[in-house]
């Protein structure tokens, strides 16, 4: 009977070895958010050879900063968006199929303080579930005024009519984000971050590689590639102009959370205010023992890499969560606050700051030197992302077709069965998202972090330092910031207490990889994530 596999190591001077061999490959990807994450998964399942160059670490940017659902777009069908929310939805029990013990169905509740909300947003839910067919998560319901208090016990009693529960789902993004790099790995994928690409490369006017520049050594590596996809997301245009376009493609817009203790919010439930005062949304989501409040949607016309919330935005989310929250929270109760910049594709003639004008679908552009450029999208679709974005290389002569894809139905690490680990049944039931993380989030992996040394240190009660070794030999960790913002998730969840503990991380990391872990470094970016009181 079969066994679960090793997990492959991850060792940076193997990765970079591997590089240095001359060869060509099919693909390479800039970037090492979803969307190049799912694409080089999708290549290399179908037998394309891949590489895949990350400037910082995967899921540094837009990727590790969302609101944390996998959603089929509840505020598309307002738009008349049909067919954009049909394969969301699709997506999501794709999704939620292929990596249960990161992504899990999670029920929604939006309060009705007037008395024609009710029916107005439960007919669009209904509808919602219509969409859905086979792939819903369950049904939505018409809540009693005692039942919406029930299910939301720190409500807003006053004025409650009553409510609308619906289904959908939630995720831990940065961990999705590296089970898709493992899983590309598998698949034969060359991936490394710290590898920056600084130009493209080319031969007779098509492009035909890159240029990339390892970041910790500045060690320079000519790629070749039949096909270079621009996967950058917020930054695809940086590239594009090296490449000749004139014309900007992306508007970023940027999105807000913070995060609160779980007793703002007890229960299961996530509470959802479809129209806030001023027409926006807000979200108060259970996510690893806390509470996510959010979120905003501001344009924004610079692209730094850790943006910074705007105090029009922390007055926002303050203020709506008082309106709808018995126990409002202040500022002095924000654990950790982040922003994320979505890449927002622009209509042929810039609309100004209307963010709600722009899409939100993706959009692939191959230009007249072969340079395949992919933005805009969401977490949800990223696996159909993948397929277009390889129909249209294989449709532009970028690459031989090798047949459809192969991800819909493959299950990425840690997802695997336990006929597949010599058991005969389920690993384990999934342990909700909802709760505090610990080696549940390792799904059938756990058996593996076990072996590993201080598998019975707890530098938190969340936290390990096996979970840092593994995070060090597994999943591609160099810097305290790879280990505490995105394999672990506390830099997100409580940012005091991540600094607290990265000196005693720095020390396992850096035994473990001989590279300094920049714990300075993670100290001063803790502190942008603490909200001044």
């Amino acid at each position: 009977m079969p066994t679960l596999a090793s997990p492959l190591p991850t060792r940076r001077a193997d990765l970079v070895a591997r590089l240095n061999k001359r060869t060509v490959y099919d693909l390479a990807i800039v970037g090492g958010g979803a969307t190049g994450l799912g694409l080089a998964l999708d290549a290399a399942s179908r037998g394309y050879s891949v590489v895949l160059l990350e400037s910082d670490d995967f899921a540094k940017g837009t990727s590790s900063r969302s609101t944390k659902l996998v959603h089929g777009g509840v505020r598309y069908l307002a738009q008349g968006n049909i067919a954009l929310v049909r394969e969301a939805l699709h997506e999501r029990s794709t999704l939620l199929h292929n990596a249960p013990h990161i992504a899990q169905a999670l029920p929604f509740v939006m309060p009705s303080y007037a008395w024609w909300e009710k029916p107005f947003y439960g007919v669009g839910l209904k509808l919602y579930d219509a969409l859905a067919g086979r792939s819903g998560l369950g049904r939505t319901e018409f809540l009693s005024r005692r039942e919406t208090l029930a299910s939301l016990p720190s409500v807003q009693p006053e004025g409650l009519r009553g409510g609308v529960m619906y289904w959908d789902g939630q995720f831990n993004d940065a961990k999705l984000a590296l089970a898709l790099a493992r899983s590309a790995a598998l698949q034969g994928a060359l991936l490394l971050n710290r590898m920056r690409v600084e130009r493209l490369r080319y031969t007779d006017g098509q492009v035909s590689g890159v240029h990339g520049v390892d970041t910790l050594t500045g060690q320079s590596h000519e790629i070749e590639a039949r096909c270079v996809v621009n996967a950058t997301g917020v930054w695809v245009d940086a590239l594009r102009e090296q490449d000749g376009s004139t014309q900007a493609m992306v508007a970023p817009s940027q999105g807000v959370h913070m995060v609160v203790d779980k007793r703002f919010l007890p229960g299961q439930a996530a509470l959802m205010v479809p129209k806030t005062a001023d027409g926006r949304v807000l979200f108060a989501v259970p996510w690893l023992g806390q509470v996510i409040l959010g979120t905003t949607d501001t344009p924004r016309d610079d692209l730094a890499p850790e943006p910074l919330a705007f105090e029009s935005e922390i007055d926002f989310i303050l203020q709506e969560s008082a309106r709808y929250l018995t126990r409002p929270p202040q500022r002095s109760d924000v654990k950790s606050i982040w922003v994320g910049l979505r890449p927002l594709v622009k209509p042929p003639q810039d609309e100004g700051d209307n963010t709600k004008a722009l899409s939100r679908e993706h959009t692939v552009l191959v230009s007249r030197s072969g340079l395949v450029t992919v933005t805009g999208g969401k977490w949800t679709t990223y696996r159909a992302m993948a397929e277009a974005v390889l129909q249209k290389c294989v449709a532009s002569a970028l690459l031989a077709p090798r047949g459809g894809a192969r991800t819909e139905h493959l299950p990425l690490v840690g997802a695997e069965s336990g006929a597949e680990c010599g058991a005969g049944g389920p690993v384990s039931v999934p342990v909700s998202i909802g709760a505090p993380e610990g080696v549940h989030s390792y799904g059938s992996e756990q058996v593996w972090l076990a072996q590993l040394p201080g598998a019975d240190t707890w530098l938190t009660p969340s936290l390990s330092e096996a979970m840092v070794r593994f995070a060090a030999r597994y999943e591609y960790a160099l810097s305290v910031e790879d280990v505490l913002a995105r394999r672990s998730r506390l830099l997100f969840l409580d940012a005091r207490l991540a600094a607290q503990i990265a000196p005693a991380v720095a020390v396992i990391l850096q035994s473990e990889t001989g590279l300094d872990p920049d714990v300075s470094g993670f100290l001063k970016l803790a502190a942008q994530y603490m909200l001044e009181v």
